[in-house]
């Protein structure tokens, strides 16, 4: 509503409803209540007391410090994305193995050294029963002989247990185990070290390395067999 220069109300705003007098407009330089659009020159409407500050909605109208930039979301750009994105390694878990040297009485090896006549076969009689025995290879250099106190020989593989093979020396030889390889080394043994069904024996103080299958012929008739497993 309007107020008409003889102070009546009026819905109407260019002519009072009602005494007809036309209504003036607003001074210059005076604004409209948001609310009423009645003149007013506070902040507060003379007419209906409407604080301009909030608008004809009620709500505070934005300043410019109140401003909020818009974020844009967009997808990313092909050409930006690497072909072949690069793998992430992950932890693999080390398996440790370990050596395991089973000792036989090998009756093909007995038969070979009689046939050529090898040291001490005329003394030395195949075994009529021999339990086969398991060792796990322990620490860095295992050695490979017959116990003897009065020597101070404890060998890592004793081959004198019962029945003992008389061809096999004091310290016959030395089995040396590192993180990647494991290589026997005869010790200038009586009789001497074979591989594998060989005849041939190995050169004494010379390291010949092994892989897990190899067999080792001592004496007259002991084989030890190498092989690996988990550790």
């Amino acid at each position: 509503m309007v107020t008409c220069p003889d102070g009546h109300r009026s819905l109407a705003t260019d002519y009072c409803d009602v005494c007809g007098s036309p209504i003036e407009g607003p001074a210059t330089g005076v604004a409209l209540c948001p609310s009423c659009r009645q003149p007013s020159s506070g902040r507060f409407c003379e007419a209906c007391g409407h604080d301009s500050a909030l608008g004809a909605s009620g709500e505070p109208l934005p300043s410019v410090g109140d401003a909020r930039p818009t974020v844009v979301e967009r997808a990313p750009d092909p050409s930006t994305v690497p072909e072949n994105p690069p793998v992430i390694a992950t932890v693999t878990e080390v398996r440790h193995i370990a050596w395991i040297a089973t000792i036989t009485a090998d009756r093909e090896f007995y038969d070979r050294v009689v046939a050529r006549e090898g040291p001490d076969t005329d003394r030395v009689d195949f075994p009529s029963y021999f339990p086969q025995r398991r060792i796990t290879l322990r620490g860095t250099d295992i050695l490979i002989g017959k116990r003897s106190v009065s020597q101070g020989v404890q060998p890592d593989i004793d081959l004198g247990l019962a029945p003992a093979d008389a061809g096999v020396s004091r310290a016959h030889a030395m089995l040396r185990l590192t993180p990647t390889a494991l290589t026997i080394t005869d010790l200038g043994s009586t009789n001497g070290t074979s591989l594998n069904g060989s005849d041939d024996l190995i050169p004494a103080d010379t390291p010949v390395p092994l892989r897990s299958g190899d067999r080792i012929h001592l004496g007259a008739w002991t084989t030890i067999t190498l092989s690996t497993e988990p550790g």
